[in-house]
């Protein structure tokens, strides 16, 4: 019997107006922006409708506003959507999908992840850390590539997003980062380029923001979900409150593992992929990942009322 995963976004998925069509056609959405801006204390609703963007694209902004966008796509649609089977979320859409399950109230959840925002800022000063992503490359040809530059810099660097086959970012010092992208395509790498990030994600440079969002984690209260929960840190399903909340304090510094996500949910016998909030970057990796596998899949992207019509 085929089964239904909900995805939930990012950070990168964020744009100005992003939400605005699904506030203006539900009720329930105008709801979600409401209570963001009443959890946060200040206009979160304004940023996302009228940015600007560079404002908007601030770690500490993006996350609670990607955030509420899918709380927004699923306070409105989920009744009409597929029950899921199992979730999932990359990285910030973490906090997202234990939401949607009812594990973790979104009031307390919009506040944790603007602090995180903030704590993964400051943990590391912007320019002395770097991600990249590189492209057509084998796990073992980026190990070898980023502990080349570790040795040659004594600095950081380190795989940080398994975002799909021969899909990788790196992340770490910058000195270091720039020394893996050669080593990278001195080992063939089809494509190697620093990403526009303002911080080292998901590297051991994290282990501030760890420290300081581990007390604020610990002060939530987590509830059992409706389904499974696959954590981004191990790949593995994770039900048990306390386990959740464990996922989320060791994902600050480690890897995102997204790559074996899809796998199990694929071994689990998922065939219907809903990603529910802005963009469609998790809907293509899906694709991408079970054409390889030769597997065939249903992957949509719901973020506005145009999309709903995908469901038919």
């Amino acid at each position: 019997m085929s089964k239904v995963a909900w995805l939930f976004p990012g950070q990168g998925s964020q744009a100005v107006g992003m939400g605005m069509a699904l506030a203006e056609s539900e009720a329930a959405a105008r709801g979600v922006l409401q209570e963001a801006d009443v959890a946060l204390g200040f206009p979160l609703s304004r940023l996302m409708a009228e940015g600007p963007e560079e404002t908007l694209k601030l770690t500490e902004h993006t996350q609670p506003a990607i955030l509420t966008h899918s709380t927004m796509v699923v306070k409105a649609w989920g009744a009409k959507l597929p029950k899921p089977d199992f979730a999932a979320g990359h990285s910030l859409g973490e906090y997202s999908a234990l939401v949607a399950m009812g594990a973790l109230d979104f009031g307390d959840a919009v506040r944790t992840v603007r602090e995180r925002g903030r704590a993964m800022q400051v943990a590391v000063p912007v320019g002395v850390g770097a991600m990249a992503a590189l492209l057509g490359m084998s796990l073992a040809d980026v190990e070898a590539s980023c502990a080349e530059a570790a040795a040659s810099t004594g600095k950081i660097v380190v795989p940080a997003n398994f975002n799909g086959p021969g899909q990788i970012v790196i992340a770490g010092h910058t000195e270091a980062v720039e020394a893996a992208l050669e080593a990278a395509k001195a080992r063939g790498g089809r494509k190697a380029m620093k990403l526009p990030v303002s911080a080292p994600f998901h590297s051991p440079l994290m282990e501030p923001a760890k420290a300081h969002m581990e007390p604020i984690l610990k002060t939530l209260t987590f509830k059992a979900p409706i389904c499974p929960l696959v954590n981004n840190v191990d790949a593995a399903l994770a039900s048990e409150p306390e386990a959740l909340r464990d996922g989320l304090i060791r994902q600050i510094p480690g890897a995102v593992r997204w790559q074996a996500t899809l796998d199990l949910l694929l071994d689990q016998g998922v065939t219907t992929f809903l990603e529910l909030g802005p963009g469609k970057v998790l809907a293509g990796l899906v694709k991408r990942q079970a054409k390889e596998r030769g597997l065939e899949v249903s992957a949509l992207s719901l973020g506005t009322p145009e999309d709903l019509a995908q469901l038919g």
